[in-house]
């Protein structure tokens, strides 16, 4: 079983190290050995995580998408605005990775996962149910911008769930795209999680 990523603002910095260790450790067997090094395969959980993570970033993405139209303050519409280009680039990602390897490759879908056999979307973890999504959508201004930070933390959370499992399953995590992915959501996302928390409190303090 492997250790949970590490928590707070030094996760970006250690998954990166990580990263580059994993690159120097292949660079230095293939000067030793002469011969190149064969990437870890993919497993089962790899491709569960791509295919999970592509609709619970589709849902990250409509939600910030509100933004503009639900009177948020320039703060959250600044946060907004990064989590749409950032995580439909790695929509994108996530599709090719999958297309590339040909497994299945899901719809951007807000709404969760449609699996065989079920009348209803699975959601992954953290993921806004549909009345969530419609409180969400019924606010604007300030409680827009309450709401936002108080779901999005959530949402967030869940996608670092989803990261822990994949790194504690039999293999999990290992091949190289699949690492640094995963290591770049833990990392973007618990730093955010910090920056939502702040702009909550202070959100809150300023209602009272």
């Amino acid at each position: 079983m492997k250790t949970p990523l590490p928590q707070g603002r030094a996760a970006r910095a250690l998954a990166v190290i990580a990263a580059a260790t994993w690159v120097t450790a292949a660079a230095q067997v293939r000067a030793d050995s002469g011969r190149p090094v064969a990437p870890p395969p993919y497993t089962a959980a790899d491709v569960q995580f791509m295919a999970g993570m592509i609709g619970h970033h589709a849902q990250a993405v409509l939600m910030a998408g509100w933004a503009p139209s639900h009177g948020a303050s320039q703060s959250v519409r600044a946060l907004c605005e990064r989590i749409v280009v950032g995580q439909n680039d790695e929509i994108v990602l996530m599709q090719r990775w999958l297309r590339d390897r040909h497994e299945t490759v899901p719809e951007a879908d807000p709404r969760g996962q449609m699996m065989p056999g079920m009348d209803h979307p699975m959601l992954m973890p953290g993921m806004l149910t549909p009345e969530q999504m419609a409180q969400l959508d019924s606010a604007r201004g300030p409680e827009f911008d309450r709401l936002f930070l108080k779901f999005m933390i959530q949402h967030h959370q869940g996608a670092i769930t989803m990261v822990n499992q994949l790194f504690g399953s039999q293999g999990g995590g290992e091949q190289e795209t699949v690492f640094r992915f995963a290591s770049d959501v833990y990392a973007d996302q618990t730093t955010e999680i910090d920056r939502m928390g702040r702009m909550l409190d202070a959100l809150n303090r300023s209602s009272q």
